[in-house]
């Protein structure tokens, strides 16, 4: 989740960028780039057994003493480019940003038909409410990589790398908030429908 130092261009692409934004042409080059991870683990509900209990034995989810049947687990990562203006001045030139998920969800395999239909119902709530999690661990990378791409230049360079990692991790810290309050507003995705009778 920590910012790299910005990689220096080759010469050519110096002197090519220069031309360039002399002219209004060079840009800053900005993306996120996404991988997802699925982690399910098994349950198997024996005849007669609540779908919770099953799951609450299956699950490997704890977190602060807590078991849950759900789990998402994101990293941004950055990196970025500059150039640096013959007055010394350094300007963002490109960045590059990285997200990971991991969302860990239950895999029923031995039921009755009554416990595969409740838990398809609970599943389909609990997945919903995972890829809210999803959704708040992307717009924290997208923030991070407009945030950095959109930095005016600063005085030297190592004054813009401070500067772009700073931001880069107090948009992160916002996202980590966000995602608590999240938990909180949703009691865990229960007031979304991920919760068992």
């Amino acid at each position: 989740m920590t910012g790299l130092a910005p990689l220096p261009l080759r010469a050519w692409a110096r002197r090519a960028c220069a031309i360039a934004w002399l002219l209004g042409a060079c840009g800053v080059h900005a993306e996120v780039q996404e991988e997802n991870t699925q982690r399910p683990y098994v349950v198997r509900a024996q005849p007669g057994e609540s779908l919770r209990a099953a799951l609450h034995a299956a699950t490997p989810i704890a977190v602060g003493g807590q078991r849950f049947h759900g789990y998402t687990r994101w990293n941004v990562r950055w990196t970025f480019r500059w150039w640096r203006e013959a007055s010394g001045r350094c300007a963002i030139t490109e960045v590059t940003t990285r997200l990971h998920t991991e969302v860990q969800l239950p895999e029923l395999q031995a039921a009755s038909p009554e416990q595969q239909a409740a838990f398809d119902r609970y599943l389909r709530a609990l997945s919903d409410h995972e890829q809210g999690h999803v959704q708040i661990g992307r717009d924290a990378a997208q923030a991070i990589d407009q945030g950095i791409r959109q930095m005016p230049a600063a005085s030297d360079c190592a004054t813009l790398e401070r500067e772009a990692n700073a931001l880069g991790h107090r948009l992160l810290q916002d996202h980590v908030a966000r995602e608590k309050q999240y938990d909180q507003r949703t009691r865990h995705g229960a007031t979304q429908g991920a919760r068992l009778d």
